[in-house]
């Protein structure tokens, strides 16, 4: 009798399911700072303010990931300096990630881009010009004094900082309301990939994480046959030229992905 039992209670160990594991511990405390391509504009569900989306990146990734604590400061229209003096009391010695987009409302990408849906080839040219000489000449300070804040008020935490889309398809004959050119859409293309050449030399320096998205959103342009970037937009207009929920979900959230894991 005693040998029936113990082979039925072995046979049952066998036959039945075994507990479900628990889940995969969390990460630690993750906080995303930045401007509007880190609270999610062009995104749905756009709150508040700051325009805070939970289907932009950072959202998307706490939700895969359960981190321990996750809190996005970021805003819509930050530059630099909004960064320093509203997002950093969000950081501490017990930050473990951080991510950041910072710089475009710096150099002015919101009002080159309009200027140059307005104005000639020649115009757009120097619109951007004039753009990437603040880049060159005012820009590497704010960019250090940017990253040595975040740095001193979490010493611990794993930084990203992700560039910006190239925005424009360049071979598409027409593009869309208000028609821009290819030469327009090249000269801000061409602006783009100086501004995060810059970004990333000044992120590396600070011992961050660089994480380029133009690879990520290649073939996906503005105009192009599968956008994930918004064109010029109606209602509501501040979701113009920034990612719409693919960008957000298939470009930004692997390029961040990638450089958030340990």
């Amino acid at each position: 009798m005693y040998k029936r039992v113990t082979v039925i209670a072995a046979l049952l160990i066998v036959i039945l399911p075994a507990p479900a594991r628990a889940a995969a511990a969390s990460t630690g405390d993750y906080v995303a700072l930045g401007d509007s391509y880190s609270s999610g504009v062009g995104a749905p569900g756009q709150t508040g303010t700051c325009l805070r989306s939970p289907n932009a990146y950072p959202g998307l990734w706490a939700a895969a990931n359960d981190p321990a604590s996750y809190r996005s400061v970021a805003c819509s229209g930050a530059t630099t300096d909004d960064l320093r003096a509203f997002q950093l009391s969000a950081l501490s010695a017990g930050t473990d990630l951080i991510s950041v987009t910072i710089g475009g409302n710096d150099v002015g990408f919101a009002p080159t881009v309009i200027t140059c849906t307005l104005v000639t080839d020649g115009g757009c040219a120097a619109k951007v010009n004039e753009s990437l000489h603040y880049l060159r000449d005012e820009m590497p300070a704010k960019f250090d004094a940017t990253f040595q804040a975040i740095r001193s008020r979490a010493p611990n935490a794993r930084v990203v900082v992700l560039g910006y889309p190239v925005l424009f398809d360049e071979t598409a004959a027409s593009c869309g309301f208000a028609g821009m050119s290819i030469a327009k859409r090249k000269s801000l293309n061409e602006g783009a990939r100086q501004f995060n050449a810059a970004i990333k030399s000044h992120a590396q320096a600070a011992g961050f994480l660089w994480s380029d998205v133009a690879d990520d959103f290649a073939g996906h342009g503005v105009c192009g046959s599968s956008p994930w970037l918004n064109g010029l937009t109606a209602l509501p207009p501040t979701n113009s030229f920034h990612p719409n929920a693919s960008g957000y979900r298939l470009g930004y959230l692997p390029a961040f992905s990638g450089s958030a894991a340990g």
